[in-house]
């Protein structure tokens, strides 16, 4: 199962980059600029008739350019790929009114890609993916290139990003706190998790009114992304087996002296 195959719904993430003011302080951090006018933020909505594999998290124009952001709780190294397409999906309904077989320039926003990553798995704080990696044939100059960066917003990574950025704290906060009441149910009833998570946010005043407000779907949408990465884990162990299994089958099968130079 891949990201592309996901019936797609919102998640916490996407919720939160919805609102200008989150988009703009994000991307204030990223790129070291003081913008204050959420109005001049651009919100980019993808049509849901496309398909499910254009379908990201956040896209947004402000400040001429396009940023395209994605969230991952699973390592996902055809981000580059899924970012190329989520930016030509875009910028071919931006142009659309516009005369491309002109001679006058036609003039794009600057693409910025950037991946979120708050997953178990051990990755470090940031590092870059770039769509040359998925070509079959290694080139040293690639006439069509994309880079993504990925930073690992778990806490103890990027300390500094999310000392700057109130929105990325609170919600690694409570991304937190899921994990660690889901954890203390011995991994049972989620839903009891994330509802004592959310109770606990609003206590303390961690995304108090987003909570408050999108109770409901908070709870909807995070049962869905464990359900899905759950998944994920299960066919990747599935797919491991499976090697495993015609890995042992070849040896099995092979001559004896074959199998004891195998096994030294």
């Amino acid at each position: 199962m891949s990201n592309g195959n996901r019936e797609y719904k919102s998640d916490v993430f996407s919720m939160l980059m919805e609102d200008k003011n989150n988009a703009l302080a994000v991307y204030n951090v990223l790129n070291g600029t003081n913008l204050t006018n959420p109005d001049e933020v651009e919100i980019q909505t993808l049509d849901k008739g496309v398909s499910l594999t254009v379908r990201n998290d956040a896209a947004f124009v402000v400040d001429a350019s396009l940023s395209v952001y994605e969230h991952q709780s699973t390592v996902c190294p055809n981000m580059p790929v899924r970012n190329l397409i989520y930016y030509t999906t875009i910028v071919s309904e931006y142009l659309k009114k516009k005369n491309i077989f002109g001679r006058k320039l036609v003039k794009i926003p600057v693409p910025k890609f950037v991946v979120f990553y708050n997953g178990d798995e051990q990755q470090p704080p940031e590092y870059e993916m770039k769509l040359s990696d998925a070509y079959e044939k290694k080139v040293d100059n690639p006439e069509l290139e994309l880079v993504c960066k990925v930073y690992n917003i778990n806490f103890g990574k990027n300390k500094d990003m999310l000392d700057r950025c109130q929105i990325l704290r609170e919600y690694m906060t409570f991304v937190d706190y899921v994990r660690f009441y889901h954890k203390e149910q011995n991994f049972e009833d989620l839903c009891i998790a994330i509802n004592r998570a959310i109770d606990r946010c609003i206590n303390e005043g961690v995304l108090k009114d987003f909570l408050q407000k999108n109770r409901a779907e908070v709870i909807k949408v995070t049962q869905l992304d464990y359900t899905f990465d759950r998944q994920v884990v299960l066919e990747r162990e599935d797919a491991r087996e499976e090697v495993l299994k015609l890995y042992e089958n070849e040896i099995v099968t092979c001559p004896r002296s074959v199998k004891r130079e195998t096994q030294s």
